[in-house]
Order: C-alpha cells, then sequence, then structure tokens
C-alpha cells in the first residue's frame, strides 16, 4: 500500500532459536525489517508470532541467534537509548494502579525525560490520544475501561514514544470493526512517515489489506514471506490452519479476502441439509491465484 520503496533493514532477526521448558518456540528464523513499510506476522495460535516480537523488542532473549537495530546488536544497546528507538505494544493490556487514561499515555514520554524533545511532551501526548479516538476517555481511570479501550489507550502510550519502530502484538484483538481501521490507519500513516511497524495479526483480510508485506508463521518457522497476495494461497492456508478456504477479490474494492470454505458443511439443526454456496457466482467465490 504504501509509495515508499523499502529501504534498508532497521531491524534485523538473525537466525533466532527460542527454547522454552525443552520445546522449540521460534526454530532458526531469519527477518529483516524495512522503514516505510508495515509487516504483517500472521500464523495459527502457537506458531511463534508474539514470541518473535518479543525477542526482536529486546524482552525475551533467544537461545541462538542475534537481533540487530540500525546497524547495532541489541544487546549492544542501552535501555533508554533503545526506548527511544522502538515501542511494543503487547497482548496484556494491564496497569497495576488507577491511574487515569492521560497519565498512562504520558507515562510513554518517559524514556524522552531529560532531552529537548522532552518538551514537546504535551502536545505529543494530545496528538497520541487524539489518533486512537480516547480524548473523551482522558479523565477516566484505566481500569473502568473495556478491553477494546484499553487496547486503544496502550496503543496511544505506544505513539507517545515517538519511535522509528513500532511493534504490535494483536493490537485489534479486542477492538470493534471501526476502531480496528483506526487502529493499523495509524500503523499506515506511521510507515508512510518513514517508520518501521511490525504487527501481529490474526484477520488475514485485515492483514492483507494495511501491510506491505506479510510472515507466515508455523510451527516457529516462517513459512511464506511477501506481498499478501503471493503469500495468501489457498493451499498455504489450508496446510498451515488445517482450514480449507477460499481465497478472493471483492467485487467492488478488489480487496484480498479469506473465508472458510464452507461448501458442504452440515451444520446443527440443518437436518442432514448442506450448506448451499453459490459456487458459479464469481462475485461471491472467485478464486484467486
Amino acid at each position: 500500500m504504501s509509495a515508499h520503496q523499502p529501504r534498508s533493514p532497521v531491524l534485523s532477526a538473525e537466525e533466532l532459536t527460542v527454547r522454552i521448558g525443552g520445546r522449540v518456540l521460534l526454530d532458526n528464523v531469519r527477518l529483516d525489517v524495512h522503514a516505510g513499510e508495515v509487516l504483517a506476522l500472521v500464523g495459527p495460535n502457537g506458531a511463534g508470532k508474539s514470541t518473535l516480537l518479543g525477542v526482536v523488542a529486546g524482552d525475551t532473549e533467544p537461545a541462538s541467534g542475534r537481533v540487530v537495530v540500525d546497524g547495532r546488536d541489541l544487546r549492544q544497546w542501552k535501555l533508554g537509548d533503545l526506548a527511544r528507538r522502538r515501542a511494543l505494544l503487547t497482548q496484556a493490556n494491564s496497569v497495576a494502579f488507577p491511574f487515569t487514561v492521560r497519565e498512562v499515555v504520558a507515562m510513554g514520554r518517559a524514556p524522552w525525560a531529560g532531552h529537548p524533545e522532552g518538551d514537546d511532551d504535551e502536545m505529543t501526548i494530545d496528538e497520541s490520544i487524539a489518533a486512537t479516538d480516547t480524548t473523551h476517555l482522558c479523565d477516566r481511570t484505566f481500569p473502568t475501561l473495556s478491553g477494546g479501550e484499553k487496547a486503544r489507550v496502550s496503543l496511544s502510550r505506544a505513539l507517545a514514544q515517538s519511535t522509528g519502530i513500532l511493534l504490535l502484538d494483536e493490537p485489534t484483538a479486542a477492538v470493534d470493526l471501526r476502531h480496528q481501521e483506526l487502529v493499523l490507519g495509524r500503523a499506515r500513516d506511521m510507515a508512510d512517515a518513514g517508520g518501521a511497524v511490525v504487527v501481529v495479526l490474526h484477520d488475514l483480510a485485515l492483514a492483507a489489506a494495511w501491510s506491505d508485506r506479510m510472515v507466515m508463521i508455523s510451527n516457529g518457522r516462517i513459512r511464506a514471506e511477501g506481498s499478501p497476495a503471493s503469500v495468501l494461497t489457498a493451499e498455504l492456508v489450508e496446510e498451515v490452519y488445517h482450514q480449507a478456504v477460499l481465497i478472493h477479490r471483492h467485487p467492488l474494492t478488489g480487496d484480498l479476502l479469506v473465508t472458510p470454505d464452507r461448501r458442504g458443511l452440515r451444520l446443527p439443526g440443518s437436518q442432514g441439509l448442506e450448506v448451499p454456496v453459490p459456487d458459479s457466482d464469481p462475485a461471491l467465490v472467485k478464486e484467486f491465484s
């Protein structure tokens, strides 16, 4: 989607292997992340997506391999410098104390304390809150928010960190339809401005719509990498997810869609009738290769 051409990697995973309790979570994974792009990590539950994000963020130590940020080994970065370079949004949107929304977002500015950029704290906080449509929640305490509201406020905190690399772990999982578009729109804006975004998503159609590049992970290994159209083939999705699917284009927008292939499926209470699917209608079921 981006008009920018991929530049030199700003973040690289080099032959990463992660083992926990005798189980291999990542197996010799290599990955480059470029400025100016949204990179989507997809794959079934337990594939290793969140583990990979945690390793490249510096929160998880690999058994072997290394992570390189701006040409320098991640282990050589001071924590403060790294916090000003990359921001991480995890799946757990929790705050131990009843801070207000504005106070939570302000925590994202902590790495800039004592730096000239800290003079822009209030403006950056306001812009980050507005970007996630949470301005009306500013005086609410974080524990009183819904799951989707917490997710958006947590994204505001990550945006307020003002980094060039943004790592997002399932940022749309608890978010409604409108705000899914808003959240990924903010990621798109950041990439178009020259930043690098890595986002873990379960919704394959959503990932296809907003990403420039997609990486499919299965059993701790990268199974495919490339444009959404090249990665999302019916054969590969069925093999990795163990679910037959139809890959087609929306007849009006051209968006790539992934839907379960329910032809021949027998539903409870259907008295044995098969679900009718008009597979002869190319607008509804048009195979895309």
